[in-house]
């Protein structure tokens, strides 16, 4: 894994900057969700991560977790315009602030129960993750998306 850890408060302040440094005008350089839906898609995938459950995944899907945990986990940036799981598809209209707010809210929620909640929590897909594993991809993720919106 590359080192950057979302538990890391430096890894962690800079996160939330950049989260704050977006706007909802922002325009994506790849994909079809604005900055409020990937605020949207971003604090569900946080919401999981903590505790929610992950509904209605394709049994096929299912099948392929670990294939699926070794590409979220492994070094290599997620690709651009990948699918990803129905429950994190965003096609509403949402409101900019109320999903940063929720987003916000469900990142000090993790950093708060630090890596060793991580490592409470089984992924319904991932099963339980190591609290380096979970650090990396709560970072890897974040970052992905607002790489996307040039933040």
């Amino acid at each position: 894994m590359e080192g950057k850890n979302f538990y890391d408060r430096e890894t962690y302040d800079a996160l939330l900057g950049r989260v704050e440094r977006l706007t909802r005008d922002a325009e994506p350089g790849w994909g079809r969700m604005n900055s409020s839906q990937m605020l949207a898609h971003c604090a569900e995938v946080a919401e999981v991560a903590a505790g929610k459950p992950l509904v209605g995944t394709p049994w096929f899907v299912r099948l392929m977790g670990g294939l699926i945990k070794r590409m979220v986990v492994s070094d290599k940036p997620y690709p651009r315009d990948s699918r990803t799981h129905p429950q994190y598809v965003m096609t509403e209209s949402v409101d900019f602030e109320q999903q940063k707010e929720r987003l916000l809210a469900v990142l000090g929620k993790l950093k708060e129960n630090g890596p060793e909640g991580a490592e409470q929590m089984r992924h319904e897909l991932f099963g339980k993750l190591k609290a380096e594993e979970a650090g990396w991809v709560a970072y890897k993720h974040l970052d992905h998306h607002l790489a996307q919106f040039g933040v």
